[in-house]
């Protein structure tokens, strides 16, 4: 085992003890007695459970014979990405039957699209709607009526949100069931090139209509890697779903052979005299989350997950922070590049090798913990096999030997950069976290005058106007938790980029979160403490010199103590982020939300 790794996750282990084990003596008091979940309910209770299901279910169901699966899904089809998921309980059901088991819809969960409200008034519901997410499935399985639990959701808030609420109900076994990505349109950088252009007027709306509709052009996840995509690969090296399943596209053959073999596991999970299932309390302890976190860092993942991770690891009792990421991205090495860090999309991730090949690279580089529990039972070696369909049976094989694309995926013994390219910046204004992996390293370092903003549309407006010319930082305060709900500011991305390719310096300082898919640009983000929080980022002027330096892990602001202490934060009205577009109704979320470091959840402050 890599000594970092061993480190850290000793570190993590000791931190964590006393929550840890509260949380566990929790699932141990909701582990039922009887062979089943429905051991000693009222008849009122159980007549309620199966009134609606089809005779021979239902007889199964009030016998107690065989295990119950519950289905939470984030089904909606404005969502590309959970389009697929439509027609999924009925074939789950079918399934269940094949294996002498039931199963039925316990519930469903929201699950808003970021890609249509960047730069919105919707946006600030988004990380909010995560911890409604967990609170809808907590809602969901809280009829106490199931014997294993099957998860369905891909994007952004979703997939941390259903994993927070499902650990709250950690006595179950639960298995991750994926949609897939869409199939590759045009390239993300084709995209990207685009939006840059309109950003500067060169290219009309109608243009970029055309390009983004080449991009997002059918059922599936977005194909660049982000935080839909960080997701999945998230769940697979955790251990939550099937191997190889991640990224098999959508109504194929193999994908729903992939989906009624989840359900196999989470029925077999169950175990033959139920008396002893393997729970995700099982599998999800301190290894599963730093393997969770040395994934983020081979693939470049998202930043997101400095918030998501944080969130869902809490959920389970277990304490990480900052330094953890930070300490791990010095040991493990960038082994994927898949647009924003790269041209590749995941598709052509998966067709390079895809995850069993990273996964085995990793665990021979004694880079991830192989002793762990997973939903096919105990190591995580089974995880290096990639699924296939031989005369049309479900099988497995060794992921392949060596990449296919060289450009997308390497060994661990000749990677893309030494490091995983997440580092902590810290100085005078707070803590914050840093994307280096897509960021050239003439960009790393910059020093220039601030530019101060509350609000992403004020910077916009200034480059329309042709006022950011020059070298500058930008500082976008008043877009934490607290104040806004934290939107994602991407829609900054294309300007900030063409001022990057024209020449300057210039990069991004904010208590805000960016796209998971964000990257060129150097950008301080997650800044903690908030603007609203009593943060420093509150008293910065326009024009005062800032150092962002990711080689050194520094950002600081070049004002004495004394003089920074005398000024008074600036505190702009941020009642018009309060109303509408169902703002109000997140009043409570807002006020009582952790720091970002927390994982900004008003659920575990």
């Amino acid at each position: 085992m890599n000594p970092s790794i061993a480190r850290v996750t000793h570190r993590i282990t000791q931190r964590s003890q006393a929550t840890r084990q509260a949380w566990l003596a929790s699932v141990q008091s909701q582990r039922g007695s009887g062979p089943s979940q429905r051991a000693g309910m009222g008849c009122a209770n159980m007549a309620h459970t199966f009134a609606a299901l089809p005779a021979n279910d239902k007889l199964q169901v009030r016998e107690a014979r065989a295990p119950h699966v519950g289905i939470v899904s984030a089904y909606n089809d404005m969502l590309s990405a959970h389009q697929p998921y439509e027609h999924y309980p009925e074939a789950i059901k079918a399934a269940a039957r094949t294996l002498g088991a039931t199963a039925q819809v316990a519930g469903g969960v929201p699950a808003m699209c970021d890609g249509i409200t960047q730069g919105a008034a919707g946006m600030e519901l988004s990380l909010f709607s995560r911890d409604v997410i967990a609170l809808s499935t907590a809602v969901a399985l809280s009829h106490n009526v199931f014997d294993a639990a099957l998860f369905l959701g891909v994007c952004d808030k979703i997939v941390p949100g259903l994993l927070m609420g499902a650990l709250q109900f950690a006595h179950l076994p639960g298995v991750f069931v994926p949609a897939g990505p869409m199939t590759s349109g045009l390239s993300n950088d084709r995209k990207a090139q685009v939006r840059q252009q309109y950003a500067q007027g060169l290219v009309d709306r109608e243009a970029l209509l055309e390009a983004e509709s080449q991009a997002y052009h059918g059922a599936g996840t977005c194909t660049f890697y982000g935080t839909a995509n960080s997701n999945q690969m998230l769940l697979e090296i955790m251990g939550l779903q099937l191997p190889g399943s991640s990224f098999v596209n959508p109504g194929t053959p193999l994908r729903k052979a992939l989906t009624a073999e989840a359900v196999r596991c989470a029925v077999a999970g169950v175990g033959l005299d139920r008396a002893a299932p393997l729970a995700l309390a099982d599998i999800v302890d301190e290894k599963a989350i730093v393997n969770g976190i040395v994934g983020l860092l081979a693939t470049g993942g998202s930043t997101n997950h400095t918030l998501h991770l944080v969130a869902i690891a809490r959920s389970a009792g277990i304490l990480i922070d900052w330094d953890d990421f930070a300490e791990l991205s010095h040991a493990v090495p960038l082994l994927a590049r898949i647009y924003p860090n790269g041209a590749a999309d995941v598709n052509h991730f998966h067709a390079a090798g895809g995850m069993g090949f990273l996964m085995r690279e990793l665990l021979d580089a004694g880079l991830l913990h192989a002793d762990v529990n997973t939903i096919l039972g105990p190591g995580l070696q089974r995880f290096t096999q990639e699924p296939w369909l031989n005369d049309g049976q479900l099988a497995w094989r060794a992921a392949p030997a060596s990449s296919g694309d060289l450009a997308v995926l390497r060994p661990a013994g000749d990677p893309f950069s030494t490091d995983g390219g997440l580092r902590l910046l810290q100085g005078n204004l707070g803590r914050s976290v840093v994307k280096v992996s897509a960021v050239k390293p003439a960009h790393r370092v910059v020093r220039a005058p601030a530019v101060v903003v509350a609000d992403q549309q004020e910077l916009l407006a200034l480059y329309q106007q042709g006022r950011l010319q020059r070298d500058f930082i930008a500082v976008v305060r008043y877009q934490g938790p607290q104040a806004n709900g934290m939107p994602e500011l991407h829609k900054l991305m294309p300007p900030l980029g063409a001022l990057q390719d024209q020449g300057f310096q210039v990069a991004l300082v904010t208590d805000g979160r960016l796209s998971g898919a964000s990257g060129k640009v150097p950008s301080a983000i997650h800044l903690s403490p908030e603007a609203l929080g009593g943060g420093p980022i509150a008293r910065v002027m326009e024009g005062d010199w800032i150092t962002l330096d990711c080689e050194q892990g520094i950002l600081q602001l070049e004002v004495d103590d004394a003089t920074l202490a005398a000024r008074c934060p600036i505190v702009p009205d941020l009642s018009a982020h309060a109303q509408g577009t169902g703002r109000e109704l997140f009043g409570l979320f807002r006020r009582h939300a952790a720091t970002a470091e927390a994982g900004a959840s008003p659920l575990l402050a």
